[in-house]
């Protein structure tokens, strides 16, 4: 009778230990491939969710910097509301996004175990997401990896402290805009003589070549395949690429072609043709063809042209037209 009761004793002790919570001995989130965020315009606190866990950074917003080819470190701070944390739950039941992002959290499930990150560095590579269109020779940068890693971390947890010298949080993918380069419908390149060049926009851009070469734009009809050629070099056939501040205005012809810029728009990019390579990359292409007596058209193609800022890039294409420009002469 004594062995039986022993062993339901046992069963009920089971019983009333199975209520949910998790033993948490080592964290582990390397199935997840990708963080997610509470906030994609800010990025200040990006997770990892398992069914009972979670795995959180937090960081003042802009701490995850759009830039290609890049390495920077932030030192892990836990006092106070720190700028820098990292922090591990373990709950009682599953974790959702709400649990993390909401307000007011759900009373459900309870967090049962809580690790601290009270030293260390985290540690963030990033690399621009260039997606090829390989139909026509063009790229689009579509958002940044950024591979975050916590070097010499260490936790604060119920039984302890801990420190790893490397502790992998994995992949997280901010997004943007890729280039608008879709002109106004049948809006012809401008002239400038402030910038001794042209160019061709949208409300939200423009596209120009400054200082350009004076013998592609002549009043003479090229022969049939052979057009007016030439390179971006050093202080000639410049290319850029502008884009306006959002919520500052637009742009136009009068804030564009102007020596001394008004206040608004605002710029926010400016992006620069690489130096061209002669028959291979970079040129400038201006085909002439007449109309009527003394009417000429002339149409500007760029072939394969990067566009950069800093050390990201991105294609224009194989043969990109900027529009085209119709002088008539007179005598």
């Amino acid at each position: 009778m004594k062995k039986y009761a022993a062993l339901l004793l046992f069963a009920l002790f089971l019983n009333g230990c199975d209520d949910g919570d998790l033993t948490v001995d080592t964290i582990d989130f390397e199935d997840i491939t990708e963080a997610q965020t509470c906030d994609a315009t800010t990025s200040a606190l990006v997770y990892k969710l398992k069914t009972q866990e979670a795995l959180l950074l937090q960081m003042p917003a802009g701490s995850f910097r759009n830039e290609n080819d890049s390495l920077y470190n932030y030192t892990i701070d836990s006092k106070g509301n720190g700028s820098y944390r990292v922090l591990y739950r373990a709950y009682d039941g599953t974790v959702a996004t709400t649990n993390i992002c909401g307000t007011i959290p759900p009373s459900t499930p309870r967090i049962t175990e809580e690790w601290l990150g009270t030293d260390g560095v985290i540690e963030i590579e990033s690399n621009a997401n260039e997606i090829p269109n390989t139909t026509d020779g063009s790229s689009r940068i579509t958002g940044y990896t950024h591979s975050v890693i916590f070097r010499n971390i260490t936790f604060a947890k119920p039984s302890g402290i801990q420190t790893n010298e490397e502790f992998v949080f994995g992949n997280y993918v901010t997004k943007v805009n890729p280039a608008n380069l879709t002109f106004v419908a049948d809006q012809q390149v401008v002239e400038c003589s402030y910038m001794k060049g042209i160019f061709n926009y949208n409300t939200s851009f423009y596209l120009s070549i400054e200082n350009i070469d004076p013998d592609l734009i002549k009043n003479e009809v090229t022969p049939t395949n052979t057009p007016r050629r030439s390179t971006i070099k050093p202080g000639q056939n410049n290319v850029y690429y502008r884009t306006v501040k959002s919520g500052t205005g637009i742009f136009t012809e009068g804030t564009i072609c102007v020596e001394k810029k008004p206040e608004t728009p605002t710029v926010d990019q400016t992006w620069e043709g690489q130096l061209g390579k002669e028959n291979e990359s970079g040129i400038i292409e201006v085909t002439t063809t007449v109309v009527g007596e003394k009417t000429f058209t002339h149409t500007i193609t760029l072939r394969k042209v990067r566009l950069v800022k800093g050390k990201t890039g991105f294609e224009l294409g194989n043969s990109f037209v900027l529009g085209t420009i119709t002088k008539t002469v007179t005598e």
